[in-house]
C-alpha cells in the first residue's frame, strides 16, 4: 500500500487520457482531445491551409492513426515545412512516409503496414522513355 502511495506521488494519474504501452514504448494521450476510440485505428483525411495545422496532424499520428495529408491548399514553403515537420513526427515513433500523388502524402505510425507502392506518372514516363532511348539504336 506505501508502495502504491509512493507511485501515485511520483506518477500522478491524469484521468484525461491513457497511456499506451508497446514493446519499450509509450505514447502519452492525455493531452489530446477524444483520444479514446472503441474502433481502433482510423484512416485521417487532412487538408492543411497553414504550418499551423501540422500539431493536428501529428497528433493524430500519435494515437496511431493513419493521415492522408493534401498538400494542394498550401504554397510550396508551407508545404515543405509541413513534410519537415511530419518528417521528424514519424521518425520519433518510427513511423513512414510515402508520397501517393502529387502533393498527396500518406503518414503512417508503427503499428500499420503498408504494402506495396503507387507509382508516379511522370517518373513512369521517364522510366519509359528510357527503355525506348536505350532501345533506338
Amino acid at each position: 500500500m506505501a508502495f502504491n502511495a509512493f507511485k501515485d506521488a511520483l506518477f500522478p494519474k491524469d484521468n484525461n487520457g491513457d497511456v499506451i504501452d508497446t514493446e519499450n514504448e509509450s505514447y502519452d494521450t492525455s493531452d489530446l482531445a477524444g483520444s479514446k476510440s472503441s474502433t481502433g485505428a482510423k484512416m485521417v483525411l487532412v487538408e492543411p491551409r497553414a504550418y499551423s495545422e501540422s500539431q493536428q496532424i501529428a497528433d493524430h499520428l500519435k494515437r496511431r492513426n493513419s493521415v492522408v495529408v493534401n498538400l494542394k491548399r498550401v504554397t510550396n514553403d508551407q508545404a515543405r515545412r509541413i513534410i519537415d515537420f511530419l518528417s521528424g513526427t514519424l521518425y520519433a515513433i518510427g513511423g513512414e512516409l510515402q508520397r501517393l500523388g502529387n502533393g498527396i502524402y500518406l503518414c503512417t505510425p508503427k503499428n500499420v503496414n503498408v504494402e506495396g507502392r503507387i507509382s508516379d506518372e511522370e517518373s513512369e514516363r521517364k522510366a519509359k522513355s528510357k527503355v525506348e532511348d536505350e532501345m533506338d539504336f
